[in-house]
């Protein structure tokens, strides 16, 4: 069964675009007017990415992704005006996956979309399970848990953290991170990395992790001594 993309635009060009774009790579596609209409779609089920446009009157996509993201993990590839810088990193930080400014690349978006789904659908490599102290990722599983509290992570957060995990003596530049979390090729700036950092450390902080990752100014980031 092809992975069900939920396209939600005010526009009726955009989605048909987006659309035409996304069931030629061979995807499945269905598609929403507005926020409640996206909300709706979502409460059905069988949606296994969502691609939302930020600027749709009354119910915006930064309120859509707040609803979703109380119970749900669902990838989310926000779509931006230009000039909404600071809507896309809002909505990075509310729980975003990845963001695309209009006008837009159809090939690249789909290439976007494949890589967070890649990455959501996770990989069970020949160590399924990564452990530093009472921290374990399952790879198999795609969970991660600090002692006996499970931590929802989306799949771009889950892949930063599993390149941190892995080998946690290193530090990791930006460009390293953001080769791993989204695949050769494709190029995302680095406040975006900078985003999902941030994510995950609320995520963990919530928990009663107050760190989990560390800042080596200059140079990246590393798996925080403190984490285990």
């Amino acid at each position: 069964m092809p992975q069900r993309i939920l396209v939600v635009d005010d526009e009726p060009h955009i989605r048909d675009v987006i659309c035409f774009a996304l069931d030629k790579a061979g995807f499945a596609t269905t598609t929403a007017r507005n926020g409640a209409e996206a909300m709706m779609a979502v409460g059905r089920g069988g949606v296994d990415f969502m691609v939302l446009d930020i600027g749709m009157p009354e119910m915006d996509g930064l309120d859509v992704c707040r609803q979703v993201r109380k119970s749900s993990n669902l990838p989310i590839l926000f779509l931006s005006a230009r000039d909404e810088e600071i809507d896309r990193i809002l909505g990075l930080e509310i729980g975003g996956d990845d963001y695309v400014t209009k006008p837009f690349s159809p090939r690249e978006l789909v290439a976007r979309v494949k890589a967070i789904l890649k990455r959501s659908n996770g990989s069970a490599g020949p160590d399924k399970v990564l452990a530093h102290g009472d921290l374990r990722l399952d790879r198999a599983r795609h969970s991660v848990a600090a002692g006996e509290k499970e931590i929802a992570l989306t799949g771009l957060e889950f892949s930063i953290l599993e390149v941190l995990l892995a080998r946690p003596e290193l530090v990791f530049s930006r460009e390293q991170l953001m080769s791993a979390a989204y695949g050769a090729g494709i190029y995302v700036a680095d406040r975006t990395i900078d985003s999902h950092i941030r994510n995950i450390r609320a995520k963990f902080s919530d928990a009663g992790r107050a760190t989990i990752i560390t800042t080596v100014h200059g140079v990246g980031f590393k798996l925080s001594p403190d984490a285990a």
